[in-house]
Formats: structure tokens, C-alpha cells, sequence
């Protein structure tokens, strides 16, 4: 995959996966078609399927963590089990990559596995490289460690503003 066609959407602020989205709409609005694939959510986040729903079939959205409780506080069975299910997640992540089949996959939350030791950057090194060259990949997460930044074409980071109370 073009490192060109690879962005990275980081920071410790809220708004990633909505600029994810952001990008993804303008996308759709150019015809293209839109993967996103959303990690270390579970199913905090259902009541955002009814929107995005409306944007199918252009747009497919796929979560395969089947608990709402966030990562941090699971019990370590639960946390077994949830790293089967992203793992059937990245494994389908990486079917779409190797057979293009959409023109944009947002990998969202992808960095958040690195934190947690479920992936490692040669996973996502690998994934980046066995991507067809006409799909774009946008990949979000707190931060963008320095073993991903040389796959990367563009990196937009997300702050918090500090506020000057004078």
C-alpha cells in the first residue's frame, strides 16, 4: 500500500472517530465506498448504529467485541474472550485490505490495541503492506508510536485547547 494512502488520526482529545467519519462522508459523497472497522468500543456506542445504518450500503460499519463494560475493566476471562473477537476482527480487517473490497477502511481504534499488547506495530506494519494500493486506510488511536510513522502519509492530531482563564 502507497504510505500516501495511509492516515493516522491520533490524539488524547475527543473527535477521532468523528473526523474518521468526516473523511468517510466525503468519500461517500465522491462515490466511494467505506469499511469501518471499530475496536475497543464493545457496545458502548450502539445508539450511533442508527445513523450510520443510514449510510448503507456505501457505508458498512462492524464491531466484533460483543461486551459493553469498556476493556480496562473487564475481568481477565472477559478479556480472554474479547481478544478472540477483535482478533476476528482484525483478521477480517485484513480481508478487506488484501481484497479491496471497498475503497476506504477506517481501522478505528486500531492504535488502542497496541496499548493494551493485543496487536504490535509489525501487525499493523503488515496489514499496511498488504493493502491494495487504490484503497485509502485511516487508522485512529491516542497516539502514533514511532514504529508506524514511516507507513504513514498524513497524521492530523487531535488536542484539547487550553483555555487562558485571564
Amino acid at each position: 500500500m502507497d504510505k500516501n494512502r495511509v492516515c493516522v488520526i491520533c490524539g488524547f482529545g475527543r473527535g477521532k472517530t468523528a473526523a474518521a467519519l468526516g473523511r468517510a462522508i466525503q468519500e461517500l459523497n465522491n462515490g466511494k465506498s467505506v469499511i469501518m472497522i471499530q475496536f475497543m468500543k464493545g457496545t458502548l456506542h450502539l445508539a450511533d448504529d442508527d445513523f450510520l445504518k443510514r449510510l448503507e450500503p456505501e457505508m458498512k460499519v462492524f464491531r466484533f467485541e460483543k461486551l459493553a463494560v469498556p476493556f480496562e475493566q473487564l475481568s481477565e476471562q472477559e478479556r480472554s474472550e474479547e481478544i478472540g473477537n477483535i482478533k476476528n476482527g482484525l483478521n477480517f480487517a485484513n480481508k478487506v485490505l488484501a481484497t479491496g473490497e471497498c475503497d476506504v477502511l477506517i481501522l478505528d481504534e486500531i492504535l488502542g490495541l497496541l496499548d493494551h499488547q493485543i496487536i504490535s506495530v509489525d501487525d499493523i506494519r503488515t496489514m499496511i503492506a498488504n493493502g491494495e494500493d487504490d484503497m485509502e486506510l485511516i487508522l485512529t488511536g491516542q497516539k502514533l508510536t514511532e514504529g508506524l510513522a514511516g507507513c504513514v502519509g498524513e497524521v492530523t492530531t487531535i488536542q484539547r485547547a487550553e483555555v487562558d482563564n485571564q
